[in-house]
């Protein structure tokens, strides 16, 4: 983490791009480590909101790669646990996407919005705006914006 935090802004990109897809460390330290450090409010907002946004998107696409075959086989989640998540996903749809600047469920989330296979555009565009609200959210607590 302390090497992400040397490269400043950069390293804020990579690290939030990282923590919002399978790794699993949470961006919102090093977010305030070098907004802290730099006094950037601007330039950390949209390196880490563009960081994170990517990342939702990988893990978007590696669910949709996923199979209802290889999560019974593999997670042992029965078909009728799946055929339940899925109807809540398709109730609420993209705008659960709004939810994945929301630590630790966040990226179950849009891991869930990829496998359901969501309307991408739509995602996308709700995904964004979760990230928006999460690192406007940090930059308002620190009174840098």
């Amino acid at each position: 983490m302390e090497w992400l935090e040397s490269l400043g802004l950069l390293g804020l990109f990579l690290g939030s791009a990282l923590a919002a897809s399978i790794f699993p460390f949470s961006s919102d330290v090093l977010y305030i480590a070098v907004l802290a450090t730099t006094g950037k409010g601007v330039g950390c907002f949209l390196a880490a909101t563009s960081g994170s946004w990517v990342g939702s998107l990988f893990t978007y696409w590696l669910g949709w790669l996923g199979k209802m075959e290889w999560i019974e086989k593999w997670l042992k989640v029965s078909r009728e646990k799946l055929d339940k998540q899925q109807a809540k996903v398709q109730k609420y749809g993209v705008w659960l996407a709004l939810l994945s600047g929301v630590p630790v469920i966040g990226d179950i989330l849009v891991l869930a919005l990829g496998f359901y296979k969501t309307a991408p555009g739509w995602t996308f565009l709700m995904l964004l705006i979760g990230k928006i609200l999460r690192f406007l959210f940090w930059n308002l607590i620190v009174g840098l914006f």
